[in-house]
């Protein structure tokens, strides 16, 4: 009887000592190749149990959310994944925990950077990210076409496709013209291409010439009808989802498209290709840069525990299987000539240069007032609402408030 009441007692302690993580991953950003990274460390690490909190299909949706989550000093979340863009914000409202004894040498130098705020880690990499130009390999090859290379051949091949195709439902090209966070990299890849920087030591180093020309390209492309006539609408997802459908000969998209574009219920699997992004005229290859990063909150219960998991999902392990699993690019440079991940993604075994010299939207505390003029400005010319000349001067005017 004795041993029977200790055990009764001791039956409480056991259940209490289990370590519970809520992690938030936004659903676009495959939870369930993330289930299986979770799985295996709850295996090795008994006790420990993590649950999936998912939500918020644009990157503007996910930082509404944890922004009113960490206002809220709410201790249910421990674990979030944060745009690449977000990290200088969340250190500095003191959202994140900064995480000690990391090593950022090993990882691809943006990734690294971006997560080191004021000499502190403020978070760790979790998967890289560029944007692409992905093509239909079996249209490009029945009209005996090649990957364009600038954004004028971009659009005299999709006329062509589209002339032969004749096809009222099939795109020439896609891309995000929606008021979201993939506006403010449609503005900057022609911008950039053309040899201009946005941003320099902070500050804004606006060349109207070539924001004029950036806005008029994506407006041009619409009214030669390779552009649907409702990009102003289109977001990320409506992107993928047409091309993945069929309905687009080109698209703009982030590396994750490739995995869904060779699913079973995919009608362009082992159809596309993968390129560099067109340059305007004689102007340079330009990409966006974007990855997400782990997060710890400052109000979880559970920081040892939490910093503990995410230094095992941002290590060359993890990293690697999520590309294998789920063509998420790693955030270690050695990893895209492993033979296991190119065999996965054999467009990897080529994108190194592309992650490596993508470009980083600007880096400040106050990011989220830089895009919200930049991509609702965008928007609003795709949608005819303001004129190329007039979103220019607007734009400029309200950067160099923020950029001071």
């Amino acid at each position: 009887m004795r041993h029977l009441w200790l055990a009764a007692l001791l039956l409480p302690a056991a259940a209490h000592a289990e370590t519970n993580l809520t992690v938030f991953i936004s659903n676009q950003q495959q939870p369930q190749i993330m289930r299986h990274a979770f799985d295996r460390y709850e295996a090795e690490n008994p006790g420990v149990k993590i649950t999936i909190q998912s939500g918020g299909t644009t990157s503007e949706l996910q930082a509404a959310y944890l922004n009113t989550v960490m206002s809220a000093k709410d201790p249910t979340l421990d674990i979030f994944l944060l745009d690449i863009v977000r990290p200088a914000q969340f250190a500095a409202s003191s959202w994140t925990v900064p995480i000690a004894g990391a090593d950022m040498k090993p990882y691809l130098p943006a990734y690294a950077e971006a997560d080191q705020i004021d000499g502190k880690i403020v978070a760790l990499p979790a998967f890289a990210d560029a944007m692409f130009l992905y093509y239909r390999r079996d249209l490009l090859a029945k009209y005996h076409l090649t990957p364009p290379t600038t954004w004028a051949e971009l659009d005299a091949e999709a006329k062509t496709i589209q002339a032969g195709e004749k096809n009222p439902e099939l795109q020439g090209l896609s891309f995000q013209g929606a008021a979201i966070e993939g506006a403010v990299c449609t503005f900057l890849l022609p911008y950039w291409s053309q040899g201009k920087q946005l941003v320099s030591d902070g500050k804004l180093t606006w060349d109207r010439d070539a924001a004029l020309k950036s806005l008029n390209l994506w407006t041009g492309l619409v009214a030669d009808g390779v552009a649907p006539r409702n990009i102003a609408e289109v977001t990320t997802e409506d992107t993928r989802k047409t091309f993945q459908a069929g309905r687009a000969a080109f698209s703009v998209l982030w590396s994750y498209g490739w995995a869904l574009f060779q699913g079973a219920d995919s009608a362009v699997k082992d159809k596309v290709g993968v390129t560099v992004l067109p340059s305007l005229g004689s102007g340079q290859h330009a990409s966006c840069i974007g990855g997400w990063q782990w997060g710890v909150s400052a109000y979880s219960t559970h920081v040892p525990e939490a910093s503990k998991l995410v230094a095992f999902m941002s290590s060359p392990t993890i990293s690697k299987q999520i590309a294998i699993e789920g063509s998420l690019m790693p955030v270690y440079p050695g990893l895209y000539k492993d033979a296991d991940v190119v065999k996965a993604v054999p467009w990897f075994g080529d994108a190194l240069d592309v992650v490596t010299s993508a470009k980083a939207r600007p880096v400040t505390a106050r990011y989220n007032e830089v895009s919200d003029t930049i991509r609702t400005l965008t928007n609003a010319v795709l949608a005819g609402a303001v004129t190329a000349p007039d979103a220019a001067t607007q734009m400029e005017a309200r950067l160099r408030r923020v950029l001071r």
